[in-house]
């Protein structure tokens, strides 16, 4: 591999962790000495890459920094193309566009153009007959709310089909095929519960953001139900 491939792939495993990685472990990941760690470290420091950390601590990618990914794998490129087309099936209407315009973006940030190689990928995410309908008009609304940490008040019908008016407190959203799973606080419960989006037959999105940071309601409904944690 050349210099400036291994920067490049050198990159790629920084920017896949949220903490420091030692020299040690990025060495093994690319089959080089520490010693080289070290100075591809100083020469992407020196090329403007926000590389924090140091000897002995390990090395992390300041938050906020973006680069391109210029080169894919055989793998890689395959698992971004069965991704993106299961996304198109599966999610709601801008998430299905969003996918699109992932693998044209994707395509082009290359150095060499791909689009004729993802359209030819024999891998595909089919929609099963038998699959329930997937009610789309909730599942935008259940998206932004996560995202802005806002709260949400729906009308949900449980599985003996009686109704209820909840305000829940939405950070997790589940695709499954043929169902979607919201993952929210529910104050009418006082506890975390799972409403399936078929079910909601209403919603009314707010702007008041809930008093619970995310990332605590997503540590604890790991804890209780006993979820690994992805990324």
């Amino acid at each position: 591999m050349s210099r400036t491939g291994r920067l490049f792939q050198l990159m790629d495993v920084l920017r896949a962790h949220r903490r420091p990685v030692t020299a040690g472990t990025l060495a093994g990941r690319l089959g080089v000495s520490e010693r080289t760690i070290y100075r591809d470290i100083q020469t992407l420091v020196s090329l403007g890459a926000p590389v924090e950390g140091s000897a002995g601590i390990g090395y992390v990618l300041r938050t906020g920094f973006f680069l391109p990914p210029l080169m894919f794998d055989a793998d890689e490129l395959e698992a971004l193309v069965l991704g993106a087309r299961w996304v198109r099936q599966q999610g709601d209407p801008a998430l299905s566009a969003a996918a699109d315009r992932l693998l044209s973006k994707i395509a082009t940030a290359t150095p060499r153009d791909l689009r004729d190689h993802m359209a030819e990928t024999s891998l595909f995410a089919p929609v099963w007959p038998d699959a329930p309908p997937v009610v789309e008009a909730f599942i935008q609304p259940a998206r932004e709310a996560i995202r802005r940490q806002c709260k949400l008040r729906i009308t949900y019908r449980d599985e003996r089909d009686a109704a209820t008016e909840r305000v829940v407190w939405p950070f997790a959203l589940a695709f499954f095929e043929g169902k979607r799973i919201m993952a929210a606080w529910c104050e009418l419960r006082a506890a975390i519960r799972h409403f399936r989006i078929d079910r909601i037959v209403h919603v009314e999105p707010g702007t008041e953001r809930y008093p619970a940071p995310r990332h605590q309601l997503m540590r604890r409904w790991r804890q209780e139900y006993d979820i690994p944690e992805y990324g």
